[in-house]
């Protein structure tokens, strides 16, 4: 230790510009550490920003998805409405002009309903842009608001646009309609109304495929075959 006492009594001058480096060396330190210290409050900042814009993010993208799954409610209440017509045979007799291609209404419900469901998605989620859901919303809109009018009229108008021998024969098929589907009549009964149905109607009402297949699954069944 004696040496070094030595050096320190010949040599104390050193201890002023030492310190002074020292102190240097700590300044800059600190400045850096401040520096450090900034960033990651910027950093910090620059998270919680995209967590914030994330999170909004994130609640337009539910929102839009309940706004298009809102429109497919929509359309399947539309699509239920025309299923009540097209699965009943009796109902369609009653109202002929909901199947009457040649009713401007009809044919503009069928084009409707044929342009929404084009547009409708398959998920909710997949609808990507604005654009689209602004038109599929259109076309929703459109095909619930032709069919409501095709429907009033066609409960206004019933088989009136249609002249006695027409209105007759849809009296009668009408009545087949009900026997054909009637637990009560016989296979014989069942079978032979619904082909008499079917001529009764020939000339007269064209029936969508879906009525034909349903009412020919009715009568199947009641026969006990596969076919009617």
């Amino acid at each position: 230790m004696q040496p070094f006492f030595d050096f320190l009594s010949h040599y104390w001058w050193l201890v002023f510009p030492l310190a002074g480096i020292a102190g240097g060396w700590g300044r800059a330190w600190s400045k850096a550490a401040e520096r450090r210290h900034q960033r990651r409050l910027e950093l910090l900042a620059v998270r919680n920003q995209l967590a914030g814009v994330q999170q909004q993010a994130d609640a337009v993208d539910s929102a839009k998805v309940a706004e298009v799954q809102a429109l497919v409610d929509r359309h399947d209440g539309v699509n239920a409405r025309w299923l009540d017509y097209e699965l009943d045979v009796a109902k369609l007799i009653d109202f002929p002009m909901m199947t009457d291609v040649r009713q401007p209404l009809t044919v503009a419900f069928l084009r409707a309903k044929r342009d929404a469901d084009a547009l409708r998605p398959d998920d909710p989620a997949q609808m990507s842009t604005r654009a689209r859901l602004d038109e599929y919303r259109s076309a929703v809109n459109a095909y619930d608001v032709a069919f409501d009018v095709a429907e009033r009229e066609a409960r206004r108008v019933k088989d009136s646009a249609y002249n006695e021998p027409e209105r007759a024969r849809l009296a009668t098929a009408r009545t087949l309609a009900a026997l054909a589907g009637d637990d009560g009549a016989t296979p014989a009964e069942r079978s032979t109304a619904y082909q008499r149905l079917k001529r009764e109607l020939d000339g007269v009402l064209v029936l969508p495929d879906a009525s034909v297949a349903a009412l020919e699954e009715k009568v199947a069944k009641m026969l006990g075959t596969g076919t009617a």
